[in-house]
């Protein structure tokens, strides 16, 4: 866990700069709950394109390129297709290594469908 503090009522953006420690991307894509100063910076530092829609309440309005976010639907509706199995969306195993075995025989029954 990399939030000793990780309660049901933390929001999903407090972990994201241990995520970001030694990241080998490119570009980070994300939604506007992710637009905070640190995240940007913790990225940007690491040599990776941030791609993340400024709030609208921002002072400074960063420049992203649109049409890269635009791509990021699609990796959404992967993550929704793989919800239909319950067995993933649920997490039943406890071992990630079990976890992920599933998530490739789900993979491939929605790459074969």
């Amino acid at each position: 866990m990399l939030c000793a503090d990780a309660g049901a009522q933390q929001h999903d953006s407090r972990p994201v700069q241990g995520l970001l420690e030694n990241l080998s991307a490119k570009a980070l894509l994300a939604d506007k709950a992710y637009d905070s100063d640190k995240i940007v910076q913790c990225a940007q530092e690491q040599g990776v394109q941030v791609i993340i829609p400024c709030k609208g309440d921002r002072k400074q309005q960063r420049a992203w390129d649109k049409q890269r976010y635009k791509a990021r639907h699609l990796i959404e509706n992967l993550f929704q297709r793989m919800k239909v199995f319950r067995r993933v969306a649920t997490r039943y195993d406890k071992l990630d290594e079990r976890f992920l075995g599933f998530v490739h025989i789900a993979g491939i029954m929605k790459w074969l469908h």
